[in-house]
C-alpha cells in the first residue's frame, strides 16, 4: 500500500535531487549545458554568490518571524474574539488574496511603494525622497503580504482546537488572562506556529519573483540566482551546486529548529499537566 506514494515520492523529489547532485560535480559544456565530469571547482566557486546566500539567509527568516508576529495576534483574534458565524467569511478574506496571480498582486505592490504611491503620497506631509521600492524593505513587505495566510491558517487551526475547559479550569483558579496566554495558549499552539514558520520560511528560500520585481536586482535571492545560472548563462554544474548547497543550509536549520519545537512542547506539555 505505501508503493504508489513512495514511487510518487522518489520521482518527484529523489530523484531530481539526484539528478542535481550529478550535476553540481560536472562541468559547464562550451555551448552551456552539462559536461559529465568530477570536480569541486564549482562548489569552490560558491563565494561567488555570497551575497544572494546573505540575503537569503537574512530575510527569509526575518521574513517568517514578522509573519509570525503579524499572523498570531489575528489567528487568536478569530478564534477567541470573533462569533462563530463570521468566523468562515473572515477566513475567506484572509485567502482571498491566494485567488489572484502572485505576479498581479506583486505589480500592485511596484505602484504601492512605487514613486506615485506610499512615497508621493508622504511628500504631502513634508517626507520627500522617500524611497520604499527597489530596496530590502519592499522586499520584505511583498514577501510578508504574500505569505502570511500561510502562517495564519495553521496557528489558526491549532487554536481553534484547543480545549477551551482549560481556560475555564485555569481562571477559575485564580489565574488572569494574561496567564493563561502565556502558560496554556502559547504552549499548545506551538504546532501551529511550527507549521506555519516552516510553510512559510521553506517557501521564502526558494522565492526568486518577488525579489526580482521588488528588489529591482538589487536585492538578490538564491532563487534569483538558479534562475540566472540555468536559463540565461545556462552553467547548470554551478547552478546545481547553488541548488544543492541551499538544499543542505534548509535540511540543516529546519532540523533545528524542529529538534528546538519537539523538545520545547514536551517541556511545555509536562508543565501544563
Amino acid at each position: 500500500m505505501l508503493f504508489p506514494a513512495s514511487f510518487w515520492f522518489g520521482v518527484m523529489l529523489i530523484l531530481p535531487l539526484i539528478v542535481i547532485t550529478i550535476f553540481s560535480f560536472g562541468e559547464r559544456a562550451p555551448n552551456g549545458g552539462y559536461i559529465p565530469s568530477f570536480t569541486f571547482d564549482q562548489y569552490l566557486n560558491l563565494p561567488a554568490r555570497f551575497v544572494a546566500f546573505k540575503n537569503t539567509l537574512t530575510l527569509a527568516p526575518i521574513g517568517t518571524i514578522t509573519a509570525l508576529i503579524i499572523g498570531y495576534p489575528l489567528a487568536y483574534y478569530l478564534v477567541f474574539k470573533v462569533a462563530d458565524n463570521k468566523k468562515n467569511l473572515l477566513l475567506i478574506l484572509i485567502i482571498i488574496p491566494f485567488w489572484t496571480s502572485i505576479l498581479i498582486r506583486t505589480y500592485a505592490w511596484i505602484f504601492i511603494l512605487g514613486s506615485k504611491g506610499i512615497p508621493n503620497l508622504l511628500e504631502y506631509v513634508g517626507i520627500e525622497n522617500l524611497r520604499l521600492i527597489n530596496t530590502s524593505f519592499a522586499v520584505l513587505v511583498g514577501i510578508v503580504y504574500s505569505y502570511l495566510p500561510l502562517m495564519v491558517l495553521p496557528i489558526y487551526v491549532s487554536l481553534e482546537k484547543l480545549d477551551k475547559r482549560l481556560l475555564e479550569a485555569s481562571s477559575d483558579l485564580g489565574a488572569s488572562n494574561f496567564k493563561n496566554f502565556i502558560n496554556i495558549i502559547i504552549p499548545l499552539s506551538i504546532p501551529g506556529i511550527a507549521t506555519g514558520c516552516m510553510l512559510v520560511f521553506i517557501l521564502l528560500m526558494g522565492e526568486f519573483l518577488i525579489p526580482a520585481f521588488l528588489g529591482g536586482g538589487k536585492v538578490f535571492f538564491v532563487g534569483n540566482a538558479l534562475v540566472d545560472l540555468f536559463l540565461q548563462s545556462r552553467n547548470w554544474p554551478y547552478g546545481s551546486a547553488v541548488a544543492c548547497s541551499l538544499v543542505i543550509i534548509m535540511l540543516i536549520i529546519v532540523s533545528i529548529y524542529m529538534k528546538f519545537i519537539n523538545s520545547k512542547n514536551n517541556r511545555e506539555e509536562v508543565s501544563i499537566i
